[in-house]
């Protein structure tokens, strides 16, 4: 594989990705959005687990935990195996939540699909299980996520200004 083509495809989603994100409704912040798919994806979690998953302190998860609570999108739930500690779980409304914030984001990139010419949408679609592979791949990595600080992004004060601007 090429790698400076693999770096083309890395840039357009990371494009998209942030697309995506600046179109989000803005009720919740990011991580509270980010929050909500983990515990989505993964089922009840404790509140460490949550924390260390979302790279941010045990306090601000605790406070992110008690305002998505207030908001009756999660709850807190004694966990069956430890009656010390409790898991967080979503609601039905927080589910519905989710749903609506996915099919939300689906819709508006089916509009963009539909647009490119008939090739480029075809390929498009060819692509959607290397896509859902690299979905599984992001998830098995959030699941180890590593402890806060050791991430693979680069410190800011690392950062050259000399990068190449992305082409579109």
């Amino acid at each position: 594989m090429n790698p400076g083509r693999t770096q083309d495809a890395a840039d357009a989603l990371y494009r998209l990705m942030a697309a995506a994100v600046r179109h989000q409704p803005r009720e919740i912040s990011l991580t509270s959005v980010s929050t909500l798919a983990t515990i989505e994806r993964t089922g009840p979690r404790r509140m460490t687990d949550l924390a260390l998953i979302e790279g941010v302190t045990q306090p601000t998860m605790t406070a992110l935990v008690t305002t998505l609570e207030k908001s009756g999108l999660i709850e807190r739930r004694p966990d069956p195996r430890d009656r010390r500690a409790v898991l967080v779980a979503l609601t039905g409304a927080g589910a519905d939540y989710q749903y609506s914030l996915r099919q939300a984001g689906a819709q508006a990139f089916a509009r963009l699909i539909d647009k490119l010419p008939p090739a480029e949408a075809e390929a498009l679609i060819a692509a959607v299980p290397a896509l859902r592979h690299l979905c599984d791949l992001d998830s098995e990595y959030r699941a180890g996520a590593p402890e806060p600080g050791q991430g693979t992004l680069p410190d800011a004060r690392s950062l050259r200004h000399s990068h190449p601007t992305p082409t579109t």
